[in-house]
């Protein structure tokens, strides 16, 4: 038995500090920050949204991501074996666990389309430009002149719009009707899960390189785009647009909970990457300092996505001589549909076309490949006589499963089924369900003093009471508040005009209760699992929590 504990190989740490700093980078900074945050900040008052958004991020987006980056790094495992400080909660680390397989099937679709427009990009006339393809119908309006799209009403649709949905999805009418597989997406999945097997599959130490890459070249990517958007007549209307404040806004509290769900979201919170990659640290890295440093990174990518986004979409709106509203768009419509239609005016178009979804592409990777990093690190750390002495066959075993999985998106009416994986197994009450326990368990139970010892014991000093304020009461506040307004204000699920059937909703919660359910069941199992008395059971559930000594003082004592 000695023998065999012995051969499981040692675990890895990154080469330098930067290997750590990229990778977060790479993974905080993901689709989020391209095509759903300049929307909101338009849709809910512009400047004025900047105020909810920014008293979220500091009360619950930044206290949370350093709390699982100084989780991850004070005990040197993935998010299943942190919970050894308060072992009656780990049912979130199975939580994490299971959000992240869900967000691993579904996320990287993006990319499959990315890669799907990366390819049809090379070519002297952009396909989704004119309507005489095959695919076009008679009431197509061509978006190579975008003055004809201030015509597009009920009863025409542009051109860009058909081939999203008409040649890319062959979208069908319902979710009813799934059609067949669409062969090139799947094909292109494919390819997306090759890139990401590859940039994991030597360890962090290997995945540590390929971010130098992944990570900064995106930025040299929006960097162009940006220069390119700014120089468009019109560019300069779309940031007012994006940034003007409509304060009557701040009124309506639908604006606070886009705000709260686009921070959690953005941050990549939840799913046990963050604490994966914390993981790998030296145990005497400044994780305090790291976490603002990429806090600054991250609002920043949000805001120059920002321009770059909505200088092209000012311009769309001067061309056609209309509002920005009416070309604006969130989620894949924006990346697939509103800024195609922008790309066919520029010269030259087919290059920067290449050049924003090969954007999108490692922006996406990043975030994508980090998050498997999160599920496999789990695995292997709980159970590594099993999984790390054969750590390259896991990895691609994984991937396997998650592309066939993923194949249900890619369907004909895989874009009914992909809004579900979005809305339900990885954001909205999953994600705010498990957030919240994550805070309390470190915070309430295992003691937010602990855990100001366990910190300094790494960084060398105590941080300030601020994150104490914030995990004892705030955060936990703000994730309880954000998912009642969400249950009060509930409304039917929906994809833009069409409403999904009772049992669509159905499969949606059962989604997202495959990850809630399993805290509650594990707080349950564990005790019982002892065969102790009543009292003894209570005793046992608060013996790992609340014996008054951190992991730090602990160590001191051995």
């Amino acid at each position: 038995m000695v023998h065999e504990k012995h051969q499981v190989p040692k675990r890895e740490q990154w080469s330098s500090k930067m290997d750590f700093i990229l990778s977060c980078v790479g993974y905080a900074i993901g689709l989020g920050n391209v095509w759903r945050f300049p929307y909101l900040c338009y849709k809910n008052g512009g400047g004025a949204f900047l105020v909810p958004y920014t008293l979220t991020l500091i009360f619950g987006g930044i206290p949370m991501f350093f709390l699982e980056v100084a989780l991850g790094q004070s005990q040197n495992v993935g998010v299943l074996g942190v919970w050894k400080i308060c072992p009656i909660f780990k049912g979130i680390g199975y939580a994490a666990v299971i959000m992240a397989f869900w967000l691993n099937v579904y996320y990287i679709v993006v990319l499959a389309w990315a890669i799907y427009y990366f390819w049809h990009s090379f070519s002297f006339e952009l396909p989704w430009a004119t309507c005489n393809n095959y695919w076009n119908t008679d009431k197509c309006i061509s978006s190579y002149n975008l003055t004809h799209l201030a015509n597009i009403g009920n009863d025409s649709v542009s051109s860009a719009q058909e081939f999203w949905e008409l040649k890319a999805l062959k979208k069908t009418s319902r979710i009813e009707d799934q059609g067949s597989i669409r062969i090139e997406l799947a094909a292109a999945l494919f390819v997306a899960w090759v890139l990401c097997y590859f940039c994991i599959w030597k360890g962090v130490k290997w995945t540590g390189k390929v971010v130098y890459f992944t990570s900064l070249f995106p930025y040299l990517l929006l960097a162009i785009l940006l220069v390119k958007g700014l120089t468009l007549d019109g560019a300069w209307d779309g940031i007012k647009y994006l940034f003007i404040p409509r304060l009557d806004k701040l009124t309506n509290s639908e604006v606070w909970i886009d705000a709260a769900t686009q921070i959690f979201f953005s941050y990549g919170l939840g799913v046990g990457a963050i604490v994966a990659l914390g993981s790998y640290n030296k145990r005497d890295n400044n994780c305090y300092r790291d976490t603002l440093i990429l806090t600054a990174f991250n609002e920043g990518t949000c805001l120059l996505s920002g321009f770059v986004i909505f200088s092209v979409l000012g311009f769309m709106a001067k061309q056609s001589h209309t509002t920005i509203d009416a070309v604006a768009d969130s989620g894949p419509g924006l990346a697939f549909v509103a800024y195609p239609n922008a790309i066919n005016q520029l010269p030259f178009s087919s290059f920067w076309s290449v050049l924003f979804f090969l954007m999108l592409i490692f922006i996406g990777l990043d975030s994508q490949f980090c998050t498997v990093e999160g599920f496999v690190t789990a695995c292997m750390d709980e159970w590594p006589q099993h999984f790390r002495k054969r750590k390259e066959i896991f990895i691609a075993v994984v991937c396997f499963i998650s592309y066939l999985i993923g194949l249900s998106n890619v369907t004909q009416g895989g874009i009914y089924i992909f809004n579900m994986f979005n809305t339900y197994a990885c954001s909205g009450w999953a994600l705010l369900t498990l957030m919240f326990f994550e805070c309390i368990s470190v915070s309430w139970f295992y003691g937010v003093d602990n855990f100001y010892n366990d910190i300094n014991s790494m960084i060398g000093y105590y941080p300030s009471k601020f994150w104490k304020i914030c995990w004892v009461y705030l955060t936990p506040f703000l994730c309880v508040s954000v998912a009642l307004y969400t249950l009060v204000k509930y409304e039917r699920f929906t994809l833009k005009d069409y409403v999904y059937p009772w049992w669509g909703e159905v499969i949606g919660w059962l989604m997202a209760l495959s990850s809630m359910l399993v805290i509650p069941l594990y707080a349950i199992y564990k005790p019982f699992r002892a065969k102790k008395t009543c009292k003894q059971l209570l005793e046992a559930e608060e013996s790992p929590c609340s014996n008054g000594t951190s992991l730090a003082e602990a160590e001191s004592m051995l």
